[in-house]
């Protein structure tokens, strides 16, 4: 540590020569230096700091020349590094994050450790303290320790059975609402109680395997866990039926639940951070004849929201979706059942259009993701905020591009229809099985069909199918039982290379499923004049279905499903499993 002296005249003697290194390099012209000088006679600020704040240089350029001058190694990329367990286990999770350390293994006695603040090493002597052990600092960006970090304590997370050793009879209390902290860090398991232990880490568990859903379900003997991932639901963990109202109530006090409330149905909401990431929790709770059930809907904040190029779209849809979606006015309706992706793909449709010359206003139950530049409304049926009331005052606010949750009802689809014929651009969602029965229930609810036919531009039907696993894929011959269920797809197994199916036989990496992450297949019904004249006949869903395949300008999803099948991506099980026999 002695490069890195800390005292007055160090850190004088510090600033002035790495100064003259800018000089001598030309990193700085003359009128920056003498810039950085006056800020340093002002605030006593590091030089590192005064650089990146005036945004003369990059922080990696910074690191690079602070690294030469000190004679520290420099790493831009920590994406294949590991961290020590001893670190793990002497080191809190909030001391790391605060200051940036991270340690990336030992050499000669003492430990590398990274940091990007190069001249702040009071943290570093508190971390040799607790380490009891030298350490030699290595120069990385924040970005890349922040990521580290994350990774590192979240793979350290011991598992749930470990956290049901530590329960003891005494500690099964209730809870008060005293007990939880708004915002709480998942990772953060240091000296908390262990119920509380034990649901932070069933949760952390949960967002560790992607799950979407867990669910806590009540048994006579046993209190289970359950997590629904890539739409198939495991059972996990199962704990003592004697704590289980104490898990209950710990679940409904994050909720901000009533826990003397037994008999009815409750919904709650939660936020909690998970290292520097925000995760949304929407708990339902119902009475059942073993207890209370409840189910937590995770929505992880810090996920980004995905470009239209990558939510699975074929190069043909792709180029349709886009077309339609430049359009000035007309509505476009996104269908499929519950948990199949149509907000994703509305929030793509949006990104796409998202610029400052538009005025973009949603309305949402829930809002699933924050879009910069883009006015986002959240439902309040309590205090009369409908998804019409929300859609009726949107018309008053010069929009150019409205999104609607869902149209639920006549009110709502008659209030889209008509904001789509007074020069709007309106995106919504319907649950119908495929595109062609959206156009009739719109029609069934009570518009006109002169309505839906003059507004409705395109309806895209989709559902979630699973990737196979990338760790254990590989390709295989077909056994007669694969090769039924490809000729009931209309597929031949010579379409395949070598005549072989890709699938994925299992592994720890995929919880031994064969499929890892999900894909989405379409189905694209655009309202072309064949459409219109159906609506206006107010032909069936099936009529309508026809005559778009017949002129080819529609594929169905066992079509698309197909396609990715045959590209290797998915097996012909899963596109079985989630679409219909194309019979019109």
């Amino acid at each position: 540590m002695d490069a890195l002296d800390t005292t007055q005249t160090g850190q004088i003697g510090l600033f002035n020569d790495i100064i003259d290194l800018l000089r001598e390099e030309g990193k700085l012209s003359e009128e920056k230096i003498q810039d950085c000088l006056k800020t340093r006679q002002k605030t006593g600020s590091t030089l590192d700091k005064i650089l990146l704040s005036k945004g003369y240089l990059t922080e990696p350029e910074i690191l690079k020349i602070f690294g030469t001058y000190l004679g520290i190694e420099y790493r831009g990329d920590l994406r294949d590094q590991n961290v020590p367990k001893e670190f793990l286990d002497a080191v809190p999770v909030h001391f790391a994050r605060n200051y940036n350390l991270i340690a990336l293994g030992s050499a000669n006695g003492s430990y590398l450790v990274v940091t990007c603040e190069p001249f702040d090493i009071h943290p570093m002597d508190e971390l040799a303290a607790m380490l009891g052990s030298q350490v030699e600092p290595i120069l990385a960006p924040r970005a890349e320790i922040t990521t580290l970090i994350n990774r590192a304590y979240k793979n350290r997370m011991d598992a749930v059975d470990e956290a049901l050793d530590d329960l003891e009879d005494e500690e099964i209390v209730n809870l008060t609402a005293e007990m939880i902290e708004e915002g709480e860090d998942l990772l953060d398991v240091a000296n908390k109680a262990p119920i509380i232990k034990l649901v932070n880490m069933v949760l952390f568990q949960a967002l560790k395997m992607r799950a979407s859903d867990v669910h806590i379900q009540p048994y006579p003997e046993r209190l289970q866990v359950r997590y629904r991932v890539d739409g198939i639901l495991y059972d996990m963990e199962s704990a003592p039926k004697k704590i289980q109202d104490a898990i209950i109530s710990r679940i409904k006090v994050m909720g901000k639940m009533d826990i003397a409330e037994r008999r009815l149905p409750q919904d709650g909401r939660a936020t909690l951070r998970i290292g520097q990431g925000d995760v949304d929790v929407r708990i339902s709770s119902i009475p059942s004849s073993n207890g209370e059930r409840i189910v937590m809907r995770l929505l992880d904040k810090s996920a980004r929201v995905y470009r239209l190029e990558e939510i699975g779209l074929e190069s043909e849809n792709l180029e349709t979706l886009r077309k339609f979606i430049s359009y000035t006015h007309g509505i476009i309706f996104v269908t499929g059942p519950t948990g199949s992706g149509k907000t994703t793909t509305l929030y793509a449709g949006l990104s796409e259009l998202n610029s400052a010359e538009k005025n973009i206003l949603t309305i949402e139950d829930p809002i699933e993701y924050n879009l910069d530049g883009i006015s986002q409304v959240q439902v309040n049926n309590k205090k009369g905020l409908t998804f019409a009331a929300g859609l009726r005052s949107f018309l008053r606010q010069d929009p150019d591009v409205m999104m609607v949750g869902e149209v639920r009802d006549a009110e709502t689809a008659e209030i889209s229809i008509r904001a789509a014929l007074t020069g709007h651009m309106v995106l919504s969602t319907l649950h119908t099985n495929d595109a062609a029965s959206a156009v009739t229930r719109m029609l069934d609810i009570g518009v006109e069909p002169y309505l839906v036919s003059s507004s409705l531009r395109l309806v895209i039907a989709q559902r979630l199918i699973r990737l196979i696993c990338p760790k254990c894929k590989e390709q295989v011959v077909p056994d007669k039982s694969t090769v039924k269920k490809l000729n009931e797809a209309a597929i031949e197994p010579d379409e395949f290379p070598e005549g072989k199916v890709w699938t994925g036989p299992g592994c720890d990496y995929c919880l031994n499923s064969g499929y890892v992450d999900r894909t989405a297949i379409y189905e694209m019904l655009p309202i072309d004049d064949g459409v219109k004249d159906q609506i206006m006949d107010r032909d069936g869903a099936s009529s309508i279905k026809k005559g778009a395949l017949e002129r080819g300008s529609m594929k169905t999803l066992r079509m698309d499903g197909i396609k990715k099948v045959l590209r290797g991506m998915t097996t012909i099980d899963e596109v079985l499993r989630v679409t219909q026999l194309d019979v019109v």
